[in-house]
């Protein structure tokens, strides 16, 4: 069944090399408008390879990749940007040397809903620390300054490797509210989260990936109501204390 139309992202039997090494074997997912999907899969299976896939950073060698109905399989990252696709990688680099008000000044200024006041509101913890180095920033203050540096693109899909990374519980739940809003606001989120219980809560369909393949692709909350399930695939607990003893 074709979704094609209404789908923001549509990739199609990607296959991924790091030199000699094939880590992606035919990985297939999409985004619909207006949807948060959730890309879980033990440690090595090809997440963050996935992502960076998808945003040019490490083009697939076969496969096709659409976005906003557009093909742009073998753009550059900036070019794929620039169609309105905010990318908050892992560890989240920002510029540790110039204050959070600057660190938000780096992406060129579009016009949308999100502006520095927009940002701020947002997140008044950013604003209270405006003039903090990002340095100097808790690992949750650097995750909020990552997703608002990438919203200043007023992107119309985000993708987001492990937001909830080294945080406090408290914070994580901070982090997820703030991505279940940019879903109320229409914005599509792919979100690779090595918490599942996590993903799986605010997520409305879910990809597990294996070895560099997906094993089970479905609704989010069907997969959640199994835990056993998700412990085989993912490698992962839905305990959520799992993620308290991390912090």
């Amino acid at each position: 069944m074709s979704h094609e139309g209404n789908d923001i992202l549509d990739a199609d039997q990607l296959h991924t090399y790091y030199g000699k090494s094939h880590i992606l074997h035919g990985v297939s997912l999409r985004v619909g408008a207006g949807e948060i999907v959730t890309l879980l899969g033990r440690n090595g299976a090809g997440k963050t390879t996935t992502l960076r896939s998808l945003m040019g950073l490490t083009p697939p060698r076969q496969g096709r990749i659409r976005l906003f109905g557009q093909d742009v399989t073998g753009w550059p990252p900036h070019r794929i940007a620039k169609l309105g696709v905010g990318y908050v990688p892992e560890g989240r680099k920002i510029f540790g040397h110039l204050t959070v008000h600057d660190n938000l000044r780096v992406p060129a200024a579009t016009t949308g809903r999100w502006t520095l006041d927009t940002v701020y509101d947002l997140f008044p913890r950013l604003a209270e620390r405006r003039t903090s180095k990002g340095g100097q920033l808790s690992g949750g203050e650097q995750e909020m300054l990552a997703i608002a540096r990438a919203l200043l693109l007023n992107p119309r899909f985000l993708i987001l490797d492990e937001p909830s990374q080294g945080l406090a519980p408290v914070i994580v739940d901070e982090v997820m509210k703030t991505v279940v809003a940019m879903r109320d606001e229409g914005i599509a989120v792919l979100l690779v989260e090595q918490n599942a219980w996590l993903a799986l809560r605010d997520a409305d369909r879910a990809y597990v990936l294996g070895d560099g393949e997906v094993v089970h692709e479905g609704s989010a909350a069907e997969l959640a109501a199994d835990e056993e399930r998700v412990k085989a695939l993912a490698g992962a607990s839905l305990d959520t204390s799992a993620s308290a003893a991390a912090s």
